[in-house]
């Protein structure tokens, strides 16, 4: 048994294909399914399974475009609702895939259908969990309904305890979520593996003897989710359909400056420094990068079905188009470039000052307002003495709530205070974007308030 991992950091989730040299099993895939075909062309495997351990919270599966473009058996939980044909599998149940058995094991929690397998090839085991077991924690429980939510967490800790009942403690774990993904909870590790054995030793889900402080502290731990996951479900249960990765026709100069002017939603892909430098004015901050929260937020932010133009390099481009159909926003326009003097020489443009925490020392004056978009769990631990919390993800809907005059926006690490800054200076605020580590604040000397809050 071989398994190789296709990782997706932008949404801090993985995808498996695992073979016996000869067929494979693709568990979790993504909707860019180009990525794991390729890695069964390498492996010289033909995919005659596919795997799904739960209706994705989180993003759009590939499962279902994978499985007919194979001839593919899809594997689907029997109980899930699903508007497409599939191979129905139950709690115990075991499938024969090449010299690979896979055993279904029910593991509610994360959702109330979720299923993991057990794959055996005679000598080793690996075990696929999903969103059930991951490494130090477990998937969260409050994405079904609010409700639900106890009742879920109950059964996340039975679950985990029955899938490593059933596994040896030499059996190599694979979850879907915890490498970033806001589907994990509690204290979800960035390890790159681990074994049944290992987490049997060190996640609380398994080593905490109290069910009902387990419960409490993982409820009482949950942040905030994005908003965007109230739609990937449902498009699970549809049956999605493949994705438009192609870059379309360059916007030409009058009809972007339109957009812009009309107040539609134009996303600049270039890096923030270069966006507060120079950009085209009603134009928004979402820089990309590989392995950033671009995705997350975009989706998080920006209300959900508005019509969407997205600006940059041609490389940028392909990776964002690439990266925002996986959560379902569907083939966007483009304007290829990145001087925005070039992209729209009569449309206005404009700037802002970015700084460090030195110059917060050195320009805030008296009355500014030092506005921080963190999550309201983050301002909680500690933040600057004074600071004004409005989260990024609510600012659009909480504009009233922001203090007039000039406002010094921070975050995290400066990436989400690059969004927040676009988008008030957007709505006709003065800003300026302290691009800096929260983290060192106090030691730059501004002060920061570790109590309670």
């Amino acid at each position: 048994m071989e398994v190789i991992v296709i990782d997706t950091p932008q949404l801090g989730d993985r995808s498996y294909l695992v073979h016996d040299g000869s067929v494979a099993l693709a568990i979790d895939p993504q909707r860019d399914t180009d990525r794991i075909e390729a890695a069964a062309r390498d492996a010289g495997v033909t995919i005659t399974h596919v795997a799904e351990t739960h209706l994705h919270n989180d993003y759009i599966t590939g499962g279902l475009i994978l499985a007919r473009a194979h001839g593919a058996s899809y594997l689907v939980n029997a109980a899930d609702p699903v508007a497409f044909e599939r191979t129905p599998v139950t709690d115990g149940q075991t499938v024969q895939v090449g010299s690979l058995t896979v055993k279904a094991v029910a593991t509610p929690g994360h959702t109330h259908t979720h299923v993991s397998y057990i794959v055996d090839d005679g000598r080793k085991q690996a075990v696929f969990s999903g969103g059930s077991l991951l490494y130090g924690s477990v998937g969260r429980t409050d994405l079904v309904a609010e409700a639900d939510t106890v009742g879920l967490t109950h059964d996340q800790y039975a679950s985990v305890r029955r899938l490593v009942a059933e596994s040896g403690h030499d059996a190599a774990l694979f979850p879907t979520h915890g490498f970033g993904s806001f589907c994990s909870s509690g204290p979800a590790t960035g390890a790159r593996s681990s074994t049944i054995g290992e987490q049997l030793a060190a996640n609380h889900a398994l080593t905490d003897p109290d069910e009902d402080h387990f419960v409490r502290q993982l409820i009482a731990n949950l942040t905030d989710h994005p908003s965007y996951y109230a739609h990937m479900s449902p498009a699970n249960v549809r049956g999605p359909g493949p994705a438009d990765l192609s870059v379309p026709e360059s916007l030409d100069a009058a009809e972007l400056t339109r957009r812009l002017d009309d107040g539609e939603w134009v996303v600049d892909l270039r890096r923030r420094v270069a966006f507060a430098s120079s950009h085209l004015k009603g134009s928004v901050s979402f820089e990309y990068g590989t392995g950033s929260s671009f995705t997350t937020y975009l989706g998080w932010v920006l209300p959900w079905g508005d019509p969407l133009t997205l600006v940059g390099s041609q490389e940028d481009l392909q990776n964002a188009i690439r990266d925002l159909s996986r959560i379902g926003i569907e083939s966007p326009d483009a304007a290829v470039g990145t001087e925005p003097h070039v992209l729209a020489p009569q449309a206005a443009l404009a700037s802002y000052p970015r700084v460090g925490w030195d110059g917060v020392l050195a320009g805030r004056a008296a009355g500014d307002t030092v506005l921080d978009v963190r999550r309201s769990d983050e301002f909680a631990a500690s933040r600057v003495v004074g600071a004004v919390n409005v989260p990024l993800h609510e600012l659009l809907l909480r504009l009233e709530d922001v203090p007039a005059g000039k406002l010094w926006v921070h975050c995290g690490s400066g990436y989400r205070a690059g969004v927040a800054a676009s988008l008030l200076q957007r709505a006709g605020r003065d800003v300026v974007h302290i691009d800096a580590r929260f983290a060192d604040a106090e030691s730059s000397g501004v002060p920061v308030d570790r109590t309670a809050a």
